[in-house]
């Protein structure tokens, strides 16, 4: 049996239970990777080697041109936007220059997301691929372990439902004169034509439905990104916390201690209420081990050559935490500072015009969606913030559960 078992279903000597210990994944951003290449924003996608040189130059090319034509979407219906507010000043009225605005912010920031995350590709791409490379999929070998995959699954689940949830509620807003069977725009702002001719109505409310799928995407998009970096972030701190747990039970399982004697440790780190504390972990659970496989073959070192090299991974997984969570602030301090700005005008314009507009059904229905989106992207930035925080200060505990003052000597 291999000493160090961090990366999981690697090794043939592992032996960890395939249900609650399913393979390790190879790619665990492959449905935020391809959001971001269909809405433009990957102005230089990695094509397949095995491409004629041609084919790769013009699928550059096109790439590019895609790129550019979502930003000039967002960006002209937020110059648009600002055009009919200025138009609407004058006039002193309260709901239409608040819907004005609240729509040339939105877009302005749509605009400045794309651009963003664009700019950010290749950074962002390179800082995927070095997770996928070097997460630890479960904790190492011990009396009890937790598995890496509960943290992408959760991840996974709220970024499908996260897009969904912003589609529908952009998309909502973009057909609802087609639901209603109403000549008329989605959109209502200014245009230096007439846009409700019969050649030209449906090219602008193709762009503005276009404009509002790219407006839900770029916000689900920012979001689901930051919490699936915390989540998977948060089950690396909760594999790191479980091997420290695990240091003293790693050594004395890879040095040949009896079934029994493990077991009784086993009791006691996993189902004493002495030892029962809450919240060691965050978005895992730990499960106990299957001793008596774990226990077949092993190659027996000695105790301390055992710990040390135990804790020296542990030390190299603290590390690799630490530099993905400094990546993480320089990735996202530029995105949320005007994120936060833009979440601060829109709450204060959509709560005035829910207070003071009309009262139409499906307008305050429109409303309601975009309020309750705003509301809990602001909570998921700043719960998913606080909660990386909180639980980052925690190896001390986790380290002390180890029984480490019994392996001094080896430090």
């Amino acid at each position: 049996m291999a000493s160090l078992q961090f990366h999981g279903n690697v090794d043939a000597d592992i032996r960890y239970d395939g249900a609650l210990d399913p393979a390790r994944e190879s790619d665990l951003f492959r449905l935020l990777t391809g959001l971001q290449l269909a809405m433009g924003m990957v102005p230089s996608p990695r094509l397949p080697k095995w491409w004629p040189h041609w084919l790769r130059s013009g699928g550059r090319l096109l790439a590019w041109v895609y790129c550019s034509m979502v930003i000039f979407t967002s960006l002209h219906l937020g110059v648009l936007f600002t055009k009919t507010t200025l138009d609407v000043l004058p006039t002193g009225e309260l709901q239409g220059i608040t819907d004005a605005l609240t729509m040339t912010i939105i877009y302005f920031f749509t605009g400045y997301g794309t651009i963003y995350w664009c700019i950010r590709s290749k950074r962002l791409l390179a800082y995927m691929k070095h997770i996928n490379r070097e997460y630890r999929h479960h904790s190492l070998a011990g009396v009890t372990f937790v598995s890496s995959h509960a943290a992408f699954r959760k991840s996974r689940t709220f970024t499908t439902v996260w897009i969904m949830a912003c589609l529908l509620g952009v998309i909502s807003w973009g057909v609802s004169p087609l639901m209603l069977g109403i000549r008329t725009l989605p959109l209502l702002c200014w245009y230096p034509f007439d846009a409700m001719a019969p050649v030209t109505y449906t090219a602008v409310y193709a762009t503005q439905l276009f404009g509002q799928i790219l407006v839900g995407v770029t916000f689900g998009f920012g979001g689901s990104l930051f919490v699936t970096l915390s989540l998977l972030l948060l089950g690396q701190f909760d594999v790191l916390y479980c091997s420290l747990k695990n240091l003293d039970a790693h050594a004395r399982l890879l040095s040949g201690d009896s079934v029994k004697d493990l077991s009784l440790l086993q009791k006691e780190l996993l189902l004493e209420d002495s030892t029962r504390e809450l919240n060691q972990y965050a978005v895992l659970k730990e499960h106990p081990t299957d001793l008596p496989n774990l226990c077949a073959g092993r190659l027996r070192p000695s105790q301390g050559d055992a710990f040390h090299g135990a804790l020296v991974e542990c030390v190299r997984l603290h590390r690799f935490i630490l530099h993905c969570s400094m990546e993480l602030e320089d990735l996202f301090s530029p995105y949320c500072l005007v994120k936060s700005l833009q979440i601060t005008f829109q709450l204060c314009l959509l709560v005035f015009v829910g207070v003071s507009g009309t009262r139409e059904v499906l307008r305050i229905v429109n409303q309601l969606q975009y309020l309750g989106l705003t509301l809990f992207e602001l909570l998921m930035f700043t719960y998913c913030g606080e909660l990386l925080s909180r639980h980052s200060v925690r190896s001390g505990d986790a380290f002390w559960r180890g029984n480490w003052w019994k392996h001094a000597y080896h430090i």
